[in-house]
């Protein structure tokens, strides 16, 4: 008994290999695929598998799939218990039925009740362990009876702890529920279900078993995988019960880091061998994102300012103390402080909240950054265009329709600058969106926003590339002029809205690109010295100045409009470069009042009603200054898009006023202000005021 003991605890082969049928009748009835018009798997006629083949001595034998005597009792007087067990339950006595319910848990294994007795068999806890699997296998023979009245049952089955336990057993249970969906088709998504809510352990704590050697994550997630490519080979209707369970699975967004982190692992695993699922999987991942990223941004904005220190303060911390990679096993407890120390501190609740959302949207977004940067190895291949496109459908049914998005857009950011190819890309597929399209007009206002801040931002678009997108943005531009003028009595945000967000879109460029829109400049210019650019005649490529002349001095006045630390920004450079001097129009727009050109104004009473606003306060008929690739501020993924992005760079000089201190002042968000609710471009573009 002790050899054979000896023989059957060996290590298996890896689960990474397929996996050979265990039972004798197996090779038959797992073989056995069902068509697409049985998807839906309610059909039970299909059939069940056979009695193990039984020989007098028992051993079972992964390899010969042959069972032998093993453990306390034998396999005959196992089956004729679970049969006892079965019958009974169904004329209403559950005694037996219950304790068959306990054992197939795995509960009894964990622990040793036995009498305090010297002659008790030693070997009898390792024999228990045996036996388990040997009612998975004799329990296989009564598949077909285990339907809605033995839901109990299954249920103990499928919460027992199998990843914990050694790998023949691991084998064996996945070949058992195999079997059970082969003979119970509605199992399909119950049994499926088990496995996905797996995804999000990730510590040996989850699957431990005590008696058995610790398995470790990566051990526990092979056979976890193992099971699911396993069932999805048997049973095609499986991928589409398994793209419904993974986005109804999906951690909440206020579950913890480690969670979010071990889910997202699992399903990049799984479309690893389950290509029909990819795109399904990358939009889920994508959409939840968006979602943390926004939940972010919102909190943050509700925080005053020393709230948003502290909130800093929390991350750079967790940072030097090298715990922003949690320990595994104080997560929970983390939480549960918050819950009862906390609780009655309502702001450092708030505070370790935000601090554990940046840092899962920080950990995710890094994770994706790594598992696209192989397919951009070759940024002129057909493999990176390829995964390219795939961004650009999330980016533009996910993301773009997400105005709060602050940091998942960096993705395509970062890619798209990866060559010309992938630039034109997303150029056009901005283009197409904001004036092609019959997409809602708030969705092609942003479209022109991205478009901009891509082309102001990118550190790696080049500069015909620049005034290529300044001269299409124009052109589309001067049509929507000529298009509202003749109706157009003055400035108003509501009726012209389009026409102001491009407007805005292009001094946004101008502010950041103004280098790549000239032709030529005098000898006594030096290219890298910005301030030797002041007060000389300035060559600008051709209809740059026109463009914007045209639709500055227009009647829509867009300077009344735009955000006005754009307009400020962008008067100070027009005026020091010769480009254009719009001060008086400035002050011009000062006596102007807003609300009396707002749309329905006087025939809906509006003007009366707009007397109850400040009337010093037009910003509520303004542009905000939406522009979404301002400096990124996740600590760790932004290794990824720190040399991709323009830094606001202030010009010596640019204002004579200004005092020689104020240039001190940095545009970005430091490193101590990476959680700042404010975008970068509001304090950047004020800077030099």
């Amino acid at each position: 008994m002790t050899s054979s003991t000896a023989q059957l605890t060996r290590p298996g082969v890896k689960t990474t290999a397929p996996l050979k049928p265990i039972l004798k009748s197996s090779s038959t009835l797992l073989g056995t695929r069902r068509s697409s018009d049985d998807a839906g798997l309610d059909d039970d006629s299909m059939d069940s598998p056979q009695s193990p083949r039984k020989r007098q001595r028992v051993e079972f034998d992964l390899n010969n799939t042959e069972i032998h005597e093993i453990g306390a009792r034998s396999v005959e007087e196992i089956k004729q218990e679970i049969r006892k067990a079965l019958d009974r339950h169904d004329q209403g006595d559950d005694e037996d039925y219950d304790v068959l319910k306990e054992m197939l848990s795995g509960k009894q294994l964990s622990y040793d009740e036995e009498e305090d007795d010297d002659d008790v068999d030693p070997t009898l806890p390792a024999k228990r362990r045996q036996e388990l699997k040997v009612y998975l296998i004799s329990l296989a023979s009564f598949s077909p009876r285990l339907g809605r009245s033995c839901d109990g049952l299954v249920k103990s089955i499928l919460k027992c702890q199998w990843l914990g336990r050694d790998e023949q057993f691991a084998k064996i249970y996945i070949q058992f529920i195999a079997v059970l969906v082969s003979a119970q088709g509605p199992r399909l998504t119950q049994i499926l279900s088990s496995l996905v809510e797996r995804f999000v352990d990730s510590r040996p704590l989850d699957w431990f078993v005590p008696n058995y050697p610790s398995v470790n994550r990566e051990v526990a997630q092979e056979r976890l995988h193992a099971a699911l490519q396993y069932l999805l080979q048997l049973f095609p209707a499986a991928k589409s019960v398994l793209e419904h369970l993974i986005t109804a699975k999906y951690p909440f967004h206020d579950e913890s880091k480690r969670m979010h982190l071990a889910y997202v692992d699992n399903l990049l695993k799984l479309r690893q061998y389950c290509p029909e699922l990819g795109t399904e999987i990358m939009d889920l991942i994508i959409s939840r994102l968006v979602k943390i990223d926004v939940e972010m941004q919102m909190d943050l904005e509700d925080m005053d300012d020393r709230l948003t220190a502290m909130v800093a303060m929390a991350l750079q911390s967790s940072r030097a103390n090298g715990k922003q990679e949690e320990d595994e096993d104080s997560d929970e407890s983390d939480s549960e402080s918050v819950n009862s120390e906390e609780s009655e501190e309502d702001e450092y609740t708030r505070v370790k909240t935000t601090k554990e959302t940046v840092e899962k949207l920080d950990s995710i977004l890094d994770t994706l950054f790594e598992l696209y940067t192989p397919s951009f190895a070759d940024p002129q291949s057909d493999e990176a265009l390829e995964a390219f496109e795939d961004l650009l459908s999330e980016f533009s049914n996910l993301i773009l329709p997400t105005i709060k998005s602050r940091h998942t857009q960096f993705l395509i950011f970062h890619f798209g600058q990866q060559s010309e190819r992938l630039m034109d890309a997303f150029c056009g597929t901005c283009i197409n969106i904001a004036f092609e399209s019959q997409r809602p007009l708030i969705l092609q206002q942003t479209a022109s926003a991205y478009l901009a801040s891509f082309v102001a931002r990118g550190a790696h678009v080049p500069g015909h590339i620049v005034v290529k997108i300044f001269e299409v943005l124009g052109f589309h531009l001067d049509q929507m002029r000529t298009q509202y003028e003749t109706t157009c009595r003055g400035p108003d945000v509501r009726r012209y809205a389009p026409f102001y967000a491009l407007m805005q879109a292009l001094i946004y460029i101008f502010c950041f690109r103004w280098q790549d829109l000239i032709r030529s400049v005098p000898d006594d210019v030096d290219k890298d010295d910005p301030s030797t650019y002041l007060d000389q005649e300035i060559e600008w490529e051709p209809e740059i100045k026109d463009i914007m002349r045209r639709n500055i001095y227009s009647k829509l006045n867009p300077l009344k409009v735009c955000s006005p630390d754009i307009v400020a920004q962008f008067a100070k450079l027009a005026h020091r470069f010769r480009f254009m001097y719009v001060y008086p129009l400035i002050e011009s727009n000062k006596r102007l009042r807003l609300s009396q050109f707002s749309s329905g104004a006087y025939s809906s009473g509006g003007a009366l009603r707009d007397l109850s606003f400040d009337m010093n306060d037009e910003s509520w008929q303004q542009l905000g200054s939406f522009f979404p690739f301002d400096p990124y501020q996740l600590p760790v993924s932004k290794r990824w898009v720190e040399q991709d992005y323009l830094l606001w760079q202030p010009i010596p000089g640019l204002d004579p006023d200004e005092r020689d201190d104020d240039s001190d002042d940095e545009g970005p968000v430091g490193e101590d202000e990476e959680v700042d609710e404010d975008t970068a471009t509001d304090d950047e573009v004020a800077e030099d005021e």
